[in-house]
């Protein structure tokens, strides 16, 4: 069995954020067994899996993000969109746009801490579709 739907995330502020719950409103039934493969369509945005407790760890994400991938440099040619967007390229492709996900039981088997991110790069970056494919 294999299905496939395509939704859209709300849209949210630059930052990191945890969309599990939204996510799984969308998907279809799960099978007992299996896997769903999330796909985030946009190249300045990003998923992980990260701690889903502690809301400082989201902080400090965004802020250790800023440090590693700095606005206005001056070597960036991609300028045109605005300052945020070349170094949220930079960041989609340190997080990736893909995560593949374990089901057990008919639900995402996701370790006690762990939840789902939409890791925002942008300060504007709109809804974000979102493709998951359930395979099972």
């Amino acid at each position: 069995m294999m299905k496939q739907v395509e939704f859209s995330l709300r849209p949210r502020r630059r930052g990191f954020h945890l969309v599990t719950g939204e996510v799984a409103e969308h998907l279809p039934e799960l099978p007992e067994v299996g896997m769903v493969h999330l796909f985030l369509k946009h190249c300045s945005a990003g998923l992980s899996i990260n701690e889903n407790a502690d809301p400082d760890v989201r902080v400090d994400m965004e802020a250790i993000f800023n440090r590693l991938v700095k606005e206005r440099e001056p070597y960036y040619e991609h300028t045109l969109e605005g300052a945020d967007d070349m170094p949220a390229h930079m960041k989609s492709t340190l997080t990736g746009v893909s995560l593949t996900i374990p089901i057990t039981n008919g639900r995402l088997n996701l370790g006690t801490w762990q939840g789902i991110y939409l890791c925002e790069f942008r300060n504007y970056g709109g809804s974000r579709k979102v493709v998951a494919t359930v395979i099972g």
